[in-house]
């Protein structure tokens, strides 16, 4: 059973916006950094995001700099991921990550801890 859950992705189209939410079940991320992670059809899973637990610092992916957004929301212990100005090559399945680190490392998947099981993005019209 996957410690972290994904929820929010759907059918949008160009343009438009989503929120996915990634919640813990089983522990605070107070002490966890928090990062986005994407696949394709056919492609390598990518990071798009990460949030730092230490100071709240964050990093994007050049492919979604300046349309997305990450950030926490503590009393509901989950993690958002503000999307914006959707296209089609945002379509991924998209999956929230932690790892028990002050600061984001970099996107090796082997270093994060805990997974989510995903959630579709599709961007079509």
């Amino acid at each position: 059973q996957s410690q972290l859950v994904e929820s929010g992705g759907g059918l949008v189209q160009p343009g438009g916006s989503l929120r996915l939410s990634c919640a813990a079940n089983e522990f605070s991320l107070d002490y966890y950094s928090i990062a986005w992670f994407r696949q394709a059809p056919g492609k390598e899973r990518e990071g798009v995001a990460c949030l730092s637990s230490g100071g709240g610092a964050t990093n994007y992916a050049d492919s979604v700099n300046g349309r997305f957004a990450i950030s926490k929301d503590n009393p509901k212990n989950t993690v958002l991921l503000q999307m914006n100005s959707l296209k089609p090559e945002d379509t991924a399945i998209y999956y929230c990550a932690a790892v028990d680190s002050f600061e984001c490392p970099d996107y090796d998947e082997n270093e994060f801890d805990s997974w989510g099981q995903g959630t579709q993005v599709t961007v079509s019209s």
